[in-house]
């Protein structure tokens, strides 16, 4: 039974590991370590319930997890220690440096929001979750959910007022 659940685990890990962590990535507001450790710290809270959890919807947990840990994570003033990028792979092929620099915009901007308004926004809009799980996932009632994104993506509006270009 116990490798059966080992199994399925690391089959649920290995299968969503890249789309969490991209969301685990905007709720850090970009910061590749925290992300890690953030991921890090939800699966193993995953996995203790994993038995509860797997037949219904997991991803939905981690989601939560991780939502709630950004939030508290973005209240600490410090978080060790802050290692440096390794230098850069050779670029493919391919100039992708307008894409990058737009994501990096987009990440430094999210950085910008509140902890809370970043995790609607992400979860609303990245993760295209309705209202009520947004809520769940922040632990706050779907008004407020609503607030935080809302308020949220006025201000990456303003933000991000300098690239946006009328269409027509």
């Amino acid at each position: 039974m116990e490798q059966a659940r080992a199994g399925e685990y690391d089959a649920f890990v290995a299968a969503r590991w890249s789309v969490l962590f991209h969301l685990a990535r905007l709720l850090t507001g970009g910061d590749r370590h925290r992300a890690e450790d953030l991921l890090q710290e939800s699966l193993v809270k995953l996995w203790f319930v994993w038995p509860k959890v797997a037949d219904e919807a997991p991803e939905a947990y981690v989601r939560k997890v991780l939502a709630r840990a950004a939030a508290r994570s973005a209240r600490r003033r410090w978080w060790g220690e802050r290692p440096v990028e390794e230098l850069p792979e050779t670029a493919a092929a391919g100039d992708l440096s307008a894409t990058v620099a737009e994501r990096s915009r987009l990440e430094a901007a999210l950085a910008e929001l509140t902890p809370r308004q970043r995790a609607a926004v992400v979860l609303r809009y990245y993760q295209d979750l309705p209202d009520r799980q947004v809520a769940e996932a922040l632990g706050c009632p779907v008004g407020t959910a609503r607030s935080h994104a809302a308020r949220g993506v006025a201000r990456l509006r303003r933000l991000l007022a300098d690239v946006i270009e009328p269409v027509g």
